[in-house]
C-alpha cells in the first residue's frame, strides 16, 4: 500500500494512492490512484499482463480487460 496522509482543517486525513498485493505469483491491484496508472507502469517495466489482476473490477468484468483472470 502507498498512502497519503496529512492534515485538513485541523483533522487528520489519509487515503490510498495505490493498494496492491502479490498473491499466487500475480500482482493484484485493488486501487490505482496514480495519474497515469501503476498498471501501465508495471507493463512498461516488463511485467506481463497475464501476471496483473485488476481486482478493482468485478470478477465477471476481468475477463474482458486483457489482464489476468485469477
Amino acid at each position: 500500500m502507498l498512502i497519503h496522509e496529512g492534515w485538513e482543517n485541523h483533522l487528520r486525513v489519509d487515503g490510498y494512492v495505490v493498494h496492491a498485493e502479490i498473491r499466487n505469483d500475480k500482482i493484484w491491484i485493488y486501487y490505482d490512484g496514480i495519474e497515469d496508472g501503476i498498471t501501465e507502469e508495471l507493463v512498461a517495466s516488463g511485467v506481463p499482463k497475464d501476471r496483473i489482476v485488476l481486482a478493482f473490477h468485478p470478477p465477471e468484468v476481468r475477463q474482458h480487460t486483457g489482464y489476468a483472470i485469477p
